[in-house]
């Protein structure tokens, strides 16, 4: 059987902008003209705003900003949720506001930010005002670091060390929503590791340090806890399935990522990669119920859990999703600096 289904398998964007084979080289290369077309879009743009031709809306209490380079897969809304709660438990009220409404981030915010209110809103500013008649006094923006039309004090740029390149081509020949030299208008920069080594993470360090020497960095590892099975709170240890053959699913912006991550325990594992949030259909959910038969376990991302498992067929084998620790391995400090910035930016904001 054949376990991909080619339509909607998120490897065929991966291959076309990392293969080093003919095909996809050949198509970078026919769309280099689109990615420089691009790039000088962004440009022209950034410096519309630098220059305050185009102007930013202020909101009304501090705001910080989550967002990323790339399309994707980069580790920011589990960063988010946890900036989110560190500040709750430091006696702020944050609130998470987010463009889209029902996606699969807004969701998985519910398990990983319990008790923080999340707006979804495509008006970044409206959203911000959801939040604060919601009692909000500090804005944690998901995915807004291209979104400029609202002022933001704390710019945060998460970056994978997961990724297949340290320095991506622009889109549509690679998943680079803006250069490296963007990263002038972050206040920190968070790297983010799943399965990468240290090493990993020291090079995109020293790549960020050479372009901005003075830029605060946080080193995050996304650590696979615990599996969790969904609808439940019954949880088990990842060494369960060192015995098991495992089905794994993945709708991320990085899958390869995740399912490097399950393959360090799983002792065989067949990966079935999504596009990344991508809308799950009761026919997606049947297919994979029929692929897992004579599999022990399905192991799937929580933004896919929490649109999978509501359509999970009760005679299907069960499904579980990894839940992730968030260590800060590097960057405490910064960290601490930034979150007592922003909780002392709420008095300067008070009428």
């Amino acid at each position: 059987m054949n376990l991909r289904p080619h339509k909607k398998d998120g490897r065929a964007v991966t291959r076309l902008w990392f293969s080093n084979a003919p095909g996809p080289v050949l198509t970078r290369t026919l769309l280099a003209p689109l990615a420089w077309g691009f790039g000088a879009g962004v440009r022209v743009r950034n410096a519309l705003f630098d220059r305050g031709l185009i102007r930013s809306a202020a909101a009304a209490v501090p705001v910080v900003s989550v967002g990323n380079l790339s399309v994707g897969g980069t580790g920011k809304t589990p960063f988010a949720a946890y900036l989110a709660m560190r500040l709750r438990a430091a006696g702020a009220q944050p609130a998470l506001v987010m463009r889209g409404v029902g996606s699969d981030e807004s969701l998985a915010y519910e398990v990983l930010a319990p008790g923080v209110p999340v707006v979804a809103d495509p008006n970044r500013a409206r959203g911000v005002q959801s939040a604060i008649a919601l009692g909000a006094d500090i804005a944690v923006l998901d995915d807004a670091f291209q979104h400029r039309r609202l002022r933001r004090d704390v710019d945060i740029v998460v970056i994978s060390a997961d990724s297949r390149h340290i320095r991506p081509r622009l889109l549509p020949a690679g998943p680079q929503r803006e250069p490296l030299t963007s990263l002038k208008r972050a206040s920190l920069v968070v790297i983010t590791r799943k399965a990468a080594s240290r090493d990993a993470v020291v090079r995109v360090r020293e790549l960020v340090l050479e372009l901005f020497p003075r830029m605060g960095i946080v080193e995050v590892w996304l650590a696979a806890s615990a599996l969790v099975k969904w609808g439940t709170t019954e949880q088990r240890d990842l060494e369960i399935v060192r015995q098991q053959r495992v089905l794994g699913v993945a709708g991320v912006g990085n899958p390869d990522a995740f399912f490097n991550q399950l393959a360090q325990y799983a002792r065989y594992l067949e990966r079935v990669p999504f596009r990344d949030h991508h809308a799950f259909t009761e026919r997606d959910v049947a297919f994979l119920a029929d692929c897992a038969a004579g599999f022990d376990a399905v192991v799937c991302t929580l933004k896919d859990a929490v649109k999978i498992g509501p359509m999970w067929p009760r005679q299907a084998p069960e499904l579980w999703y990894v839940s992730q620790r968030l260590d800060v391995e590097e960057g405490e400090s910064e960290l601490e600096r930034m979150l007592a910035r922003l909780l002392d930016l709420r008095h300067a904001y008070r009428p």
